[in-house]
C-alpha cells in the first residue's frame, strides 16, 4: 500500500521483491545521487556505515550496483531501466521455479466426490480480475456481464471482451447510462443495456457495499463481486455447475435487467 512517500514506497516494494531492508535503502539512496561513498550513503539512508558495505556487496552481486575500487570506494546504481529489467527477470525466475515445484508436488486424494454445487469465496482485485479473465477466456457460447463500478472497466478487461466478442455472444449491462456509454466505446461489438437492478449502485445498502461485477459464462459459471466504496476492496464468490442454485438465481436477476430494456 502506498505511503505517499516515494522513497518509502520504493523501499517497501524492493523488500517485497526479495531485498533486505538495508539493501533496499542503499539502492534507493544510490538512485538519488550520481555516485556515493559508504559514508555519504550512510548519511542519506540512516544505514550504519559498517552495514552499507554488506548491503552494497549483495546489490553488486545482483547486478543492481556498480563499485569503483578507489580510495574510498565509490558506488552507483545501474540505470533505472537496467535495474527494473534485472529485478523483473529475477522475479520471473522465482515464479517459474515456484510453478515448476508446485506442478511436481504430489497430490493427496481427499476421497471426496466432486459436486456440481460449488461456491467459493475469494478476495483481492488482482485475483478476481485473473479469475474473470480465465472465465471469459473459457467461454464457448455466451458471456453476460453486469458492471456496477466504472473502475473495473480496465484496458485488460476491455481487451478480453473484445477478443471474445469475435466468436461468442457478449452482453454487457451497466449500473448507469454513463457507464453504458463507456462500455459501448470500449467494447463496440457487445450488446449493451442499462441494468434494471437498482441495488447495483449500493448507495442505500445498509452494508455500504456495491456490486462490482456480475459475470455469467455459458449459463453455467458465475462470479459476483462486491466493492467496499470507502476502501475500494473487492471480494467475490464464484460458482459453477448448471444446476447450481446461485446460477439459477443470477440468471433470473439478469433476465430482470435485460427484459424491458433498450439494448444496443
Amino acid at each position: 500500500m502506498s505511503t505517499g512517500d516515494p522513497q518509502e514506497d520504493a523501499i517497501d516494494v524492493l523488500q517485497q521483491l526479495g531485498l533486505k531492508e538495508y539493501e533496499a535503502k542503499c539502492f534507493v539512496g544510490l538512485t538519488r545521487v550520481s555516485t556515493g561513498t559508504a559514508k555519504q550513503l550512510s548519511e542519506i539512508t540512516d544505514v550504519p556505515r559498517t552495514r552499507v558495505y554488506d548491503a552494497v556487496r549483495v546489490l553488486e552481486a545482483q547486478g543492481l550496483v556498480e563499485v569503483q575500487h578507489s580510495s574510498p570506494q565509490r558506488f552507483r546504481a545501474v540505470p533505472l531501466a537496467e535495474a527494473t529489467e534485472t529485478l523483473r527477470a529475477q522475479y520471473q525466475n522465482r515464479i517459474d521455479r515456484l510453478t515448476n515445484a508446485l506442478e511436481r508436488t504430489d497430490r493427496i486424494d481427499s476421497g471426496e466426490q466432486g459436486s456440481v454445487q460449488e461456491i467459493w469465496a475469494m478476495s483481492g482485485a488482482e485475483a478476481i480480475a485473473n479469475r474473470t479473465h480465465k472465465l471469459i477466456d473459457d467461454a464457448d457460447d455466451e458471456i453476460v456481464l453486469v458492471l456496477g463500478d466504472d473502475s473495473l472497466l480496465t484496458d485488460r478487461f476491455a481487451d478480453d471482451l473484445n477478443v471474445r466478442a469475435e466468436d461468442v455472444d457478449v452482453i454487457i449491462g451497466a449500473a448507469t447510462e454513463s457507464l453504458r456509454q463507456q462500455v459501448r466505446a470500449a467494447v463496440p461489438s457487445a450488446t449493451t443495456f442499462v441494468s434494471g437492478l437498482e441495488w447495483l449502485r449500493g448507495e442505500n445498502t445498509a452494508e455500504n457495499l456495491a456490486i462490482g461485477r456480475l459475470l455469467l459464462v455459458d449459463r453455467s459459471s458465475i462470479l459476483v463481486s462486491t466493492i467496499v466504496p470507502a476502501t475500494g476492496e473487492e471480494h467475490a464468490i464464484f460458482g459453477s455447475g448448471f444446476q447450481n442454485g446461485l446460477i439459477v438465481i443470477s440468471r433470473r436477476l439478469l433476465s430482470q435487467g435485460l427484459l424491458g430494456r433498450d439494448s444496443e
